[in-house]
């Protein structure tokens, strides 16, 4: 794995509770050594058959920032981080891909059964309930992200609002595939809002 360039790095429960929606950057740039990294330990997220759809387009191209800004409503912070990364499923080209995937300790002689399993699993699902089933393991990804940025000290800020086609159109995506979120990553030039969520007792049942 590709070595942070940044200094002290964080613990996982310290990224958590820095972590804040920032929407102003400063100039620092992003390092591709860093950016790596931040991709690399996202993909280290958990999927169901390990199948992985999740993908990433990281953006530093300004012109490209800024139509994927036009595409965003006009959020600022998709122009202005160093760099954007568009995070989105596409299920379809991973079971295309199984072989990929399947675990090299796995014999040789189950290893066409097991791809076999995970296909039949999905033999009476429509590409859309596909691609919807690998959207929401793209979004444990999604998560995993904005925590490994704050590790490295980059902040981040995860968007919902922009016009799926026009981004898909932007960056050549298939039709097929599902947006999981837009993501500006930088450093900060703002705190953002301190966390402000429910205590555990509002969310959570307890059976002893």
């Amino acid at each position: 794995m590709t070595q942070p360039a940044v200094n002290n790095v964080l613990s996982v429960a310290d990224a958590i509770t820095s972590r804040r929606s920032v929407r102003k950057y400063t100039n620092d740039q992003v390092s591709q050594a860093d950016l790596k990294t931040i991709l690399e330990l996202t993909g280290k997220a958990p999927s169901a058959w390990n199948i992985q759809p999740w993908r990433f387009v990281a953006v530093r191209n300004q012109e490209v920032k800024d139509k994927l800004q036009a595409a965003a409503y006009g959020q600022g912070q998709v122009g202005s981080a160093p760099v954007v990364i568009a995070v989105y499923s596409d299920t379809t080209d991973a079971l295309a891909n199984l072989a990929d995937v399947i675990h090299p300790g796995v014999p040789a002689e189950q290893r066409q059964g097991a791809i076999d399993g995970v296909l039949g699993a999905f033999a009476h699902r429509s590409q859309e309930e596909k691609e919807a089933w690998g959207l929401g393991q793209t979004n444990i990804a999604l998560g995993y992200l904005s925590l490994v940025a704050r590790s490295l000290g980059y902040d981040t800020s995860l968007m919902l609002g922009f016009d799926p086609a026009q981004v898909k159109e932007i960056l050549g995506l298939p039709a097929h595939v599902q947006l999981a979120g837009l993501v500006s990553l930088g450093v900060a030039a703002e705190e953002g809002y301190p966390h402000h969520r429910h205590e555990v007792e509002k969310i959570t049942q307890f059976i002893d």
